[in-house]
C-alpha cells in the first residue's frame, strides 16, 4: 500500500486553483478543480513514484507554498486557516502547471506513470487533463494559460523534462 499522498495533492491543488481561479461560477469552479487535481495527481505520482518516496514526503513534509506565493505575487498576510499551505509541494505545483498548459507534456507524463507503483491497482482516468472539452477549457482558462503559468511552470521544468526523459527537447514536442 502506498503512503497517502492525498494531503499533499489536496493542498497543492487548492493552492493552484486559488492562485489561478476558475471563470464562470460554481459549476465552472468544479470543472476547474477537477482539471487542476488531475494535473497535481499526475505530478505528485511522478515526483513520488514508489511507496518509499511517498512515505518519506509524508514523514518530512513537502515544504509549503511560500516561494510559490512570492513568485505569483500572492498575499503574504497571515492566514489563520493557512495550515494546509505547509502541505503544498512546490515541485508538484510547478510540474502540474506545466502539464496544464502543455497537452503534449501532460500526455507524456500520464504515460510515464506506468513506470511507477501508483497504477498497480488499475487504470485511472485523466480525461479532464488530457482531453478537456470546451466547457472544461473555458472554466480553466486561467490555470491553462501558458503565459500566466509560466513563472510557476518554469521553476522546475528541467526536472520534469528529465523525469520524462526529454532533456533539451521543447516542451510541446
Amino acid at each position: 500500500m502506498l503512503a497517502d499522498l492525498s494531503p499533499l495533492i489536496a493542498a497543492t491543488a487548492r493552492w493552484l486553483a486559488g492562485a489561478f481561479p476558475a471563470h464562470g461560477g460554481a459549476f465552472a469552479a468544479a470543472r476547474c478543480e477537477a482539471q487542476v487535481r488531475q494535473a497535481v495527481t499526475v505530478a505528485a505520482w511522478l515526483r513520488y513514484p514508489t511507496a518509499l518516496d511517498a512515505g518519506l514526503v509524508a514523514m518530512t513534509g513537502p515544504g509549503g507554498s511560500a516561494r510559490l506565493d512570492w513568485v505569483t505575487g500572492g498575499d503574504s498576510a497571515p492566514d489563520p486557516d493557512g495550515g494546509w499551505r505547509t502541505w503544498v509541494d512546490e515541485v508538484v505545483a510547478s510540474w502540474a502547471a506545466g502539464l496544464l498548459c502543455d497537452p503534449g507534456l501532460a500526455s507524456a507524463a500520464v504515460n510515464a506513470l506506468a513506470a511507477g507503483e501508483h497504477l498497480a491497482s488499475g487504470p485511472v482516468d485523466f480525461r479532464r487533463l488530457l482531453a478537456p472539452d470546451e466547457d472544461d477549457r473555458r472554466a480553466a482558462s486561467l490555470p491553462r494559460h501558458p503565459d500566466l503559468l509560466a513563472p510557476v511552470a518554469a521553476l522546475h521544468r528541467a526536472q520534469l523534462l528529465q523525469r520524462l526523459d526529454r532533456p533539451g527537447r521543447p516542451v510541446s514536442a
